[in-house]
């Protein structure tokens, strides 16, 4: 199956672009250029005060607010430093690059930048992995359940225990058809376990909350699915923490993409087969034309259209 890109290609392609002219001698032309991201998030690339030489990076998310409460900026500074600047108006986070001041290893900066949402929602995962470590042998000490209502009517809970950090995703299956293409989906995650001991287990359930969250205002109803990923020290531990984060971060538009995929490919077999059916027909049409028919007497004769 597809993996998602974990960064903004758009994003890293146009700043690469602007820097490669840049070093290549050729003047700084404007920009301004806006890009829609998973999640409603959008990008905002820009000239700040018209200076060309300078170019400005901002994302807008409508859920920075509660990935703040987890340690967002804080994460965000340690990534980017003094590239941080003072928010866009109408963006949370803004970084500024003078690409006629340009770092040597300037490539991986523009790489890092394309992370910039990816770095937003890791700070949640990477403050309870943290959680998970630090009292696992005081679990009463574990903070309460994180809640990112990421999309409409769709969220990330977050909980740590002593053992273990529990992630669950609530999301909209707008027909059934899709419900029923996700089971299918998620069954072959949960039987992954199978193939590789090392894997998350994996749980799904439908129009009910798990029992995780039987105690807070979780969703309910016949279009609403929960997954749940049991995530153990083997995959917090800060060797694997960033793959974890990674591919965890992007479930949800993995699950919906591969949903869309497999609806897209089911239609084009059926066209197909459809294609193949009309071929049949309109052949016994054609053989029909000149088929040699008997009268009631039982004599032959052939029939010319």
């Amino acid at each position: 199956m597809i993996l998602l890109e974990i960064n903004n290609r758009i994003l890293e392609e146009t700043l690469h672009t602007k820097i490669k002219n840049s070093l290549s001698g050729h003047k700084p032309e404007s920009t301004d250029v806006i890009i829609a991201d998973f999640d409603g998030a959008l990008f905002h690339m820009s000239n700040p005060n018209g200076d060309k030489s300078k170019l400005r990076i901002s994302i807008s998310l409508k859920f920075y607010g509660q990935l703040r409460e987890y340690g967002a900026d804080d994460l965000l500074k340690r990534e980017y430093g003094a590239y941080l600047v003072e928010p866009e108006s109408g963006y949370n986070v803004s970084l500024q690059v003078d690409i006629e001041n340009l770092p040597e290893d300037w490539e991986s900066l523009v790489k890092k930048v394309g992370l910039l949402k990816r770095h937003c929602f890791a700070s949640v995962f990477e403050k309870y992995f943290d959680f998970q470590e630090k009292y696992v042998d005081n679990p009463e000490q574990c903070p309460k359940r994180a809640v990112i209502h990421y999309r409409d009517q769709e969220t990330i809970y977050v909980e740590a225990k002593s053992d273990r950090v529990t992630v669950v995703f609530s999301t909209i299956f707008k027909d059934e058809d899709d419900m029923v293409i996700g089971k299918m989906f998620l069954q072959e995650l949960k039987e992954g376990r199978r193939a590789s001991h090392t894997a998350p287990q994996v749980l799904f359930n439908h129009r009910e909350p798990p029992i995780e969250l039987q105690d807070c205002d979780a969703a309910v109803g016949d279009s609403i699915g929960y997954v749940t990923f049991v995530l153990f020290p083997r995959h917090t531990n800060r060797e694997c923490r960033d793959n974890t984060i990674d591919l965890i971060h992007m479930f949800r538009n993995y699950l919906h993409y591969h949903i869309k995929c497999s609806k897209v490919y089911i239609h084009s077999r059926m066209r197909t087969k459809t294609t193949d059916f009309l071929k049949i027909l309109n052949r016994a049409k054609s053989a029909s034309k000149s088929t040699e028919k008997k009268t009631i007497t039982g004599r032959t004769f052939i029939r010319k259209e």
